[in-house]
């Protein structure tokens, strides 16, 4: 299944037309579709794909021969494979005096088998590859290794013509790969397996969220030992930064909160932060209307994936390897209405921008916002025309009396706001809300609304 990645494949087919060489990388954590999106652009225009693997260059070089004599018949190579990195960039080069694709995946896994392979790789397209025709790809799943071919520091550094960091798909596109489950179904898979492809196709929507998820607690399966295979790719040390993603699928957000609740320093806990921060795991948030260098940041897990799994699976591991599912299952069962608050607040905010021609105006800036005790789910503003709307977001059916409940707290709440001043609208997105247009005073959406959207940004 090829869904959504419209924008990435306009990317690499504008590079394609232009006609001259090209150094594309790719890169993603793995499940993204990276391997999706490079078979795609290939089927469209030919080509080769490479896929690398951990094993010796010997190992390596002897397959791509054989792959490269398959696809220009040449007997000969098959025969005598290459030997080194040389000769293989070479025949590259040779071939390529006329429109060549060529994809190499998982090219981590070569750099570990041979350090001189990004500067002998510069080497020849510095003087070679850069004045034929060829369009090449390499790609890796090591958002670490990737980012580091791409640095300042490395042999490769200033050589591509283009690159796409893939990230998970979002919730709208998401959408497209179980269209058998009504919306609330879906958010309900969504905050289950987030937005990587490989992972939602891992549940069949012919099959209730709680047999899909009978499955996911199989010892064998996928989607119980994929988190362990990624984090493991990624993190030399697993331990502390377990610990400390575990803490925040907790709930516990705050540096504070974090180091109580893992026992580690002050000091550790922000060094493991910015790892996972920078390897796109973990996310810093400030409150919408602080400043960026406000002290009242809240940490969040970014995939849904990552973060139900260190909420359920991680911390009861010993349930899934002892065969007690089940009693596992109606455990998560139990408390996922609490974990899909904050899944829905994330559908929320992707959700306003779609609908911002029926808003009282534009907003510019869509979050949440806190302090001290107090918090406001989403506050949506345009700071130019100082108006705002202060939204509360329940995953819940609410009734006229609770609703008209929530709103009039909006409107104390917005009184602690430095926006207090401004037009100022209050709102309410919940699961669903009983007589919603009978409720004066208030903007309010619910699943219904979100439906109606059709899950097109248009």
């Amino acid at each position: 299944m090829f869904l959504d990645r419209e924008r990435e494949l306009q990317f690499l087919e504008r590079r394609y037309e232009m006609g001259g060489p090209e150094f594309i990388v790719i890169y993603g954590r793995r499940r993204v579709g990276k391997t999706a999106l490079l078979l795609e652009f290939i089927s469209r225009h030919g080509g080769i794909y490479l896929l690398a693997r951990e094993t010796s260059n010997l190992e390596n070089l002897k397959r791509f021969s054989d792959r490269l004599s398959e696809y220009f018949g040449d007997d000969f190579l098959k025969r005598n494979p290459f030997q080194n990195w040389d000769a293989f960039l070479e025949y590259l080069n040779q071939k390529a005096t006329e429109r060549l694709v060529v994809v190499i995946d998982e090219f981590p896994y070569l750099v570990k088998g041979d350090r001189s392979l990004p500067s002998i790789l510069q080497e020849y397209w510095d003087l070679k590859l850069s004045n034929g025709r060829i369009f090449l790809i390499i790609c890796g799943s090591s958002i670490s290794m990737m980012e580091k071919l791409l640095g300042y520091k490395s042999p490769i550094y200033g050589r591509r013509t283009g690159q796409i960091n893939l990230k998970p798909v979002d919730f709208l596109h998401a959408r497209e790969f179980l269209p058998g489950y009504s919306l609330e179904d879906f958010i309900k898979a969504y905050g289950i397996l987030g937005g990587s492809p490989a992972h939602l196709l891992e549940f069949d929507d012919s099959k209730t969220i709680k047999e899909n998820l009978l499955e996911y607690l199989r010892s064998d399966s996928l989607l119980y030992q994929d988190a362990f295979f990624v984090l493991r790719e990624e993190l030399e040390e697993p331990r502390n930064y377990f610990a400390i993603m575990e803490a925040v699928a907790a709930g516990k957000t705050s540096l504070g909160e974090i180091m109580n609740e893992t026992g580690l320093s002050r000091a550790t806990v922000a060094k493991y932060l910015s790892v996972l921060i920078e390897l796109d795991f973990v996310k810093r948030e400030i409150p919408i209307t602080a400043s960026r260098k406000s002290r009242r940041g809240r940490y969040y897990i970014k995939d849904n994936y990552f973060a139900f799994w260190f909420r359920y699976i991680h911390p009861n591991i010993d349930f899934i390897e002892s065969e007690r599912r089940k009693e596992l299952l109606e455990l998560i069962i139990d408390d996922l209405p609490n974990y899909l608050g904050g899944i829905f607040e994330n559908v929320a905010i992707e959700f306003l921008p779609l609908i911002s021609n029926k808003l009282p105006f534009k907003p510019l800036k869509i979050g949440r916002w806190w302090h001290k005790n107090e918090e406001i789910d989403l506050v949506a503003f345009n700071e130019k025309e100082e108006k705002a709307i202060l939204i509360e977001v329940k995953w819940k059916t609410l009734n006229k009396i609770e609703a008209n409940k929530i709103l009039k707290d909006l409107n104390r709440k917005s009184k602690i706001l430095k926006m207090k001043e401004w037009e100022q609208y209050h709102g309410i997105i919940a699961k669903r809300v009983k007589d919603k247009e009978k409720i004066k005073g208030g903007l309010i959406w619910d699943l219904e609304d979100i439906e109606n959207l059709k899950f097109s940004p248009e």
